[in-house]
């Protein structure tokens, strides 16, 4: 049976009238959610540590900032929306202190309550929104009067009305216009991981290495490696994202079609699929959080050192050349536009 869709009809913003909201974090989640609601009529206020960079941008658009324990004392619904490993330090420092019975906490991501880092008290909610997008076009899309979809979830519902604040939050920052679904933080949070580590970033990064690597180790120019394994990605993305995998192979030729049919399970075969169900399973016994939390509290040491070996791949060093010779290809400074809204 399909899943319900929740749209304008079923969420209203009336939930909030009365009501303080408060956005910890000013990072790509917390400035789309604090901007979209704030433009939804909602009293927005946001909660930033002393000497955040994120200050005076907030300020200048025109948000009242408060340090973090006192946004926290002063609303009833707050955004948790900082790096997942860093939510459970402030939620014992500056959260934990300052709420009371009634309050929700609200998270765009289920990781910190799903495996535990953050155990609120039983007589607050604690609910779920998130979009299924990067911030940035969370807020374009509201702009232009359209949504990003977005998934809804309870963990705790002590006023019993915990999936209308929900409902509500969604329908502030745009997504009822697209479409919510609702989930758990559980199966929000594993297939999330899941998704990001086989295939989204883990296992698109890998393939397209790998690819690169075995052109380019056969004798091929980087150039024609880059082409081919990385380039026309975003073509047979688009395709899917737009038709879906029929889709693309209608819009493809035909020796494209048969090649993909036939070779692809070849590349990702049983082998692979094995790793990603043992991949799936490190991430439902919370082993990979475990892994992840020691490492970040270790000091990143082996992350830097492995996003430094990526940063200084063949492919990396023939895309920014190549990318340089097509004036009409937008030119992004991604972690310029991090720092920007560094929370």
């Amino acid at each position: 049976m399909p899943a319900k869709v929740y749209t304008e009809k079923d969420a209203d913003l009336g939930v909030f009238k009365g009501k303080t909201i408060a956005v910890l974090g000013y990072g790509s989640q917390g400035h789309a959610h604090a901007l979209n609601l704030r433009d939804s009529g909602v009293k927005v206020i946001l909660g930033l540590y002393k000497g955040s960079k994120s200050r005076p941008v907030a300020e200048k658009q025109g948000f009242k900032v408060y340090d973090t324990a006192e946004a926290v004392r002063l609303a009833d619904v707050i955004m948790v929306g900082l790096p997942d490993m860093k939510q459970a330090a402030v939620y014992q420092a500056d959260i934990a202190p300052n709420l009371s019975k009634g309050k929700t906490l609200l998270f765009s991501h289920g990781l910190a309550i799903h495996f535990g880092l953050i155990k609120p008290p039983k007589d607050i909610d604690v609910v779920m929104v998130a979009p299924k997008g990067p911030g940035h076009m969370v807020r374009r899309l509201y702009v232009e009067g359209k949504g990003m979809p977005a998934l809804i979830a309870v963990a705790q519902d002590a006023s019993k009305k915990a999936k209308k604040t929900a409902l509500a939050w969604a329908k502030g920052i745009g997504s009822t216009k697209a479409g919510v679904l609702q989930t758990t933080f559980k199966e929000e949070t594993e297939t999330d991981l899941f998704g990001e580590q086989a295939v989204l970033c883990g296992g698109a990064s890998a393939l397209v290495q790998a690819g690169f690597e075995t052109l380019v180790e056969a004798g091929y120019q980087p150039e024609m490696a880059y082409f081919e394994c990385l380039h026309e990605l975003k073509l047979i993305c688009d395709l899917m994202y737009e038709s879906g995998i029929a889709g693309m192979r209608f819009s493809i030729s035909e020796t494209a079609k048969y090649g993909d049919i036939t070779r692809g399970p070849r590349v990702i075969n049983k082998a692979a699929k094995a790793t990603m169900k043992k991949i799936l399973k490190e991430i439902q016994s919370g082993q990979f959080v475990r892994e992840w939390v020691r490492e970040y509290q270790g000091g990143l040491k082996n992350y830097n050192k492995l996003l430094k070996a990526g940063e200084g791949h063949l492919v990396e060093k023939t895309g920014a050349r190549l990318r340089g010779m097509m004036p009409w290809m937008a030119k992004k400074n991604i972690k310029g536009v991090q720092a920007a809204y560094a929370s």
